[in-house]
């Protein structure tokens, strides 16, 4: 028996591989797929499931790509219905990978047709559940996703209680739990950082699975605190449902080279959104005007999904040299299919070609704190709004990076604002879209709040409820 986790950080998320006795099957894959391929042919196995814990909203899944390359079966949970050919499981079904089994346990909750599997090896004892969106380390998936017409994420949250209680609980405290996500997911409100455990430990300290809640209390804290969530979410679930472009073609499209000109002709006549994705300080130093930096160092794929509403935009890229096939690769993992290529030679070519670039104010945290004590300065904090409430400087005005697009009113371009986010990289997002729509008085904080803690500026982590 092979298990093997395969976690991409960028978006918190694990795919499986299992194999046994040259078969093989794959639970939740990302998008490029030839990875899994590779992987079962070196072991000479053949691909026979691929499993989906449900119609994932956070990522494009690589089932559709990945069965027509293989031939495999995918397979939801019960009442799934598709574009495409699927298996959709009836509850307590069992399908062989080799001498394992795999057994499906529905788990509505998170969505309708959530599903649970659970592996049980070749002596027939329970060895692990992939638990998809159910069941995380910390926490359990949100259930605000998969609301109709005749179910409210009340309803959703009371399957789930009864999902976890009925089908996940009762069984033994050995059992290991692969989650789908880990800490940075927009899945769920307090993941854990570490993407495997034992399901004894979570009967003990996942608070969703306390022996004495009640449903009642149980919905009222799963759905306590949610944030709304990112607007490419639904997009996503819609293209796992219906298909999707064929991803080494989006990758052959996107991982083109442009000289400047044809790179600034894109931008003019193609309306295409210039995406700068290297590291903010390059950014900082040279840009290219109305360009948007969300630069591939930190959540990127995340950002772009909450930040770029038009999932069909077409973008090209300003990327470090080496990363172009990454960016688009990221890109598309997310549903941004539409990246038109890359600027050849970077910024540097833009430069030799004598066209126009911006640079960013960026002040240190101390520097920072001498212009507070000067005087009244406009002060924009773009954390989630959990950061915010924490702790925060006084006289600082809230503005979350989540929803700039939908508050843009509440900032006055005749003003000079100073920018900062926890460590930087959120900062410069957020002042890369001010510049693009006309705001020309930023100044960056560099280091964010975590540099600003270790100035002697007064901070408070009360935050009266009518200005939240």
């Amino acid at each position: 028996m092979k298990i093997e986790q395969l976690y991409t950080g960028c978006l918190a998320q694990g795919a499986y591989y299992i194999e046994s006795n040259g078969e093989v099957a794959i639970i939740d894959p990302l998008r490029e797929t030839q990875q899994y391929i590779d992987k079962a042919e070196a072991n000479k196995a053949k691909i026979k499931y691929i499993f989906e814990t449900h119609f994932h909203a956070d990522f494009v899944s690589g089932h559709v790509d990945l069965a027509k390359k293989t031939g495999a079966t995918i397979v939801y949970g019960p009442g799934a219905t598709t574009k495409y050919d699927i298996h959709s499981a009836s509850d307590n079904e069992e399908f062989k990978i080799g001498k394992l089994t795999i057994k499906v346990l529905h788990t509505p909750g998170h969505t309708l047709e959530s599903s649970t599997y659970l592996l049980i090896d070749e002596n027939g004892k329970d060895h692990a559940i992939f638990s998809g969106d159910t069941l995380f380390l910390g926490d359990v998936g949100r259930p605000d996703l998969a609301i109709k017409s005749d179910l409210t994420s009340e309803d959703l949250a009371a399957m789930l209680f009864d999902s976890l209680r009925n089908k996940i609980m009762p069984l033994a405290d050995d059992v290991i739990v692969y989650p789908a996500h880990g800490a940075g997911s927009a899945c769920g409100k307090n993941l854990s950082k570490e993407t495997v455990g034992v399901l004894g430990e979570q009967k003990q300290t996942n608070y969703a699975l306390r022996v004495d809640m009640t449903k009642a209390e149980f919905v009222k804290e799963v759905l306590d605190g949610i944030a709304p969530p990112p607007q490419y979410f639904a997009k996503n679930a819609m293209m796992n449902k219906s298909g999707y472009a064929n991803f080494e073609d989006i990758l052959k499209k996107g991982d083109t080279p442009l000289n400047p000109e044809d790179f600034e002709a894109l931008a003019n006549h193609e309306s295409a959104l210039v995406l700068d994705v290297r590291p903010q300080a390059e950014y900082i130093k040279a840009h290219i005007p109305n360009s948007i930096f969300i630069g591939l160092n930190g959540q990127f794929a995340p950002w772009v999904g909450a930040l770029i509403t038009d999932i069909k935009q077409p973008l090209i890229l300003i990327a470090p040299e080496g990363k172009e096939a990454e960016a688009v690769t990221r890109l598309s993992r997310v549903g941004y299919d539409n990246t038109l290529g890359y600027l050849e030679g970077g910024i540097e070519s833009w430069k030799a070609a004598g066209k126009d670039i911006e640079n960013l104010e960026s002040i240190s945290a101390e520097e920072f704190a001498n212009r507070v004590k000067k005087g009244n300065i406009n002060i924009l904090d773009v954390r989630k709004d959990g950061e915010f409430n924490a702790m925060h400087l006084e006289n600082a005005q809230h503005f979350a990076l989540d929803f700039i697009n939908e508050n843009m009113s509440q900032v006055d371009k005749n003003k000079t604002y100073h920018i900062h986010c926890a460590g930087g990289y959120r900062s410069v997002i957020a002042a890369s879209i001010l510049k693009a729509r006309g705001f020309d008085k930023l100044v960056d904080v560099a280091g964010g709040f975590g540099a600003i803690k270790k100035t002697d500026l007064p901070t408070t982590d009360f935050v009266c409820p009518s200005t939240l």
